[in-house]
């Protein structure tokens, strides 16, 4: 039996094992073919409240293992995604529209994060603090409890394991929900390396569904943070929801990301990186480059090699071909990328390449002559656009970049010191020098401003040990002390 069989999970959810959900099944589909590739299990709420409950029976026990303990866990299952990598990247390839590098990336860090979390249980976890008391006095960090963990379609496996393995190694139990159209690679997947690495069952909760369940997540009154990765406007929704039942909620959200390239850079290789921070993935990453702002000098020759890579680039179904883009997850999302670049055009902007789709393959497409008000430059498109603007001044580079609610990745091309000074210029949870705007790695800290989050809470052992634990202030005397009543 391999790591991911269907028979395994189909028609099941995981409850402190695999069981019926509650909530019927739902057919997983590859969005390049519409073929069937298995089906899940949903929840009902009534299965949400049964996961909290048994989630936090479990979190006690498996707090109270040692960090070496919980730390052997992790490596463990850092070790099984390299040995089954193969089989997940599989996986990713059909039903999230994966190329293969791109299946080969989530799972190199998917590994990378449970080796990264492995060292948290070992981490400092406190201070000793002054008192003017006769006293110690410290504080220290406990786990929350239990963490829901809310993952999207994209990048699933990535944007599932940078929460759930610090929250587990920090000594967290998890309801993980993730995206239906993408729940095996984003929670099946995890559930069984967890438990191949020796994870007590109950730790990790996999509850599969839909909003009701999406509301259940949050409102469980045994959870106590919430995880969130998703667009902007579900992450409004469920920041209110957590407020309400005053829940730490944790958002990172979308993104429409600039690329500014300065006078004077490599057109070559500023071209190649404006198309992969645009084409990668089809475009359905929150750091996809949204805007690209190009000094007027280069901006022809610029729009010329950019458009020409966007033509030459191949769509197709990454399961059969050799291609650079695969298929939009579903035919809703084509819909809406198509809406978006024919409103642009009827404005007024210029079709430079692409444009156009074949069932959910959408061609790399180039826009030119466009205007800040145009839907295809103001608003996260999720599809393969590059959406090109000209700027005269830094000045001007600087307002157009600015000019959004959104803050989460900014990448500059071009002198460094100029690009020093812009990069102090404009608000962005991430800015990168010389590369476009799409990058993560494990241990750097991730997120954004704006309506891109609420800040970096994402890699690297201070923003997951901010994430997933709580302080406590402690204080000791060597004897009971003296009060006035």
């Amino acid at each position: 039996m391999t790591l991911l069989d269907p028979a395994l999970w189909n028609d099941k959810i995981f409850i402190n094992g695999w069981v019926a959900g509650n909530g019927g099944t739902r057919d997983v589909v590859a969005p390049a073919t519409g073929e069937k590739l298995g089906s899940l299990g949903l929840a009902s709420v009534e299965d949400v409240a049964a996961a909290a409950t048994a989630a936090s029976a479990a979190q006690k026990l498996w707090a109270a293992k040692k960090p070496e303990e919980r730390a052997a866990v992790l490596r463990k299952a850092g070790d099984l995604w390299e040995l089954h990598a193969a089989e997940v990247q599989e996986w990713l390839v059909k039903e999230a529209g994966s190329i293969p590098p791109k299946a080969g990336l989530e799972t190199h860090i998917a590994a990378n994060e449970c080796f990264e979390a492995a060292g948290l249980p070992s981490h400092p976890m406190g201070n000793v603090l002054p008192s003017n008391e006769a006293r110690w006095s410290m504080s220290r960090k406990r786990p929350v409890g239990v963490v829901t963990v809310i993952a999207p379609f994209n990048f699933p496996l990535i944007l599932s394991i940078r929460s759930v393995a610090p929250a587990i190694a920090l000594g967290n139990a998890v309801l993980l929900k993730p995206d239906p159209r993408t729940a095996v690679s984003a929670g099946v997947s995890l559930v069984r390396i967890f438990q191949e690495a020796g994870l007590p069952d109950g730790v990790l909760q996999l509850v599969n569904g839909g909003v009701d369940v999406g509301e259940a997540v949050v409102s469980a009154a045994e959870v106590r943070v919430v995880s969130f990765t998703g667009s902007t406007a579900a992450g409004r929704k469920v920041g209110e929801l957590g407020a309400r039942h005053l829940k730490r909620t944790h958002l990172e959200l979308g993104g429409n990301n600039a690329l500014i390239i300065l006078p004077g850079a490599d057109l070559a290789k500023a071209a190649s990186a404006g198309a992969f921070g645009s084409f990668m993935h089809q475009g359905q990453i929150c750091m996809t480059t949204g805007r690209h702002i190009v000094h007027e000098s280069l901006h022809d020759e610029y729009v010329a090699l950019l458009s020409e890579k966007a033509s030459h680039l191949p769509v197709g179904d990454p399961s059969t071909q050799q291609v650079a883009l695969g298929p939009i997850i579903d035919a809703n999302q084509t819909a809406r990328i198509q809406s978006i670049v024919d409103a642009t055009v009827a404005a007024g902007a210029t079709l430079s390449a692409g444009g156009t789709h074949e069932g959910n393959f959408y061609k790399p497409t180039v826009l030119t002559d466009v205007t800040p008000t145009m839907s295809a430059w103001k608003d996260e498109i999720f599809g393969p656009v590059a959406p090109v603007m000209k700027f005269s001044t830094i000045e001007e580079a600087i307002a157009l970049a600015s000019d959004s609610d959104y803050g989460l990745s900014l990448g500059i091309l071009g002198d460094v010191g100029e690009a020093m000074k812009i990069a102090d210029a404009i608000p962005s949870g991430i800015i990168h020098i010389n590369e476009q705007t799409v990058s993560d790695e494990a241990n750097a800290p991730f997120g954004g401003v704006g309506s891109s989050g609420t800040g970096s809470r994402f890699g690297g052992a201070e923003a997951n040990i901010e994430a997933f634990t709580e302080t406590q202030w402690l204080t000791l005397r060597p004897d009971i002390a003296s009060y006035p009543f």
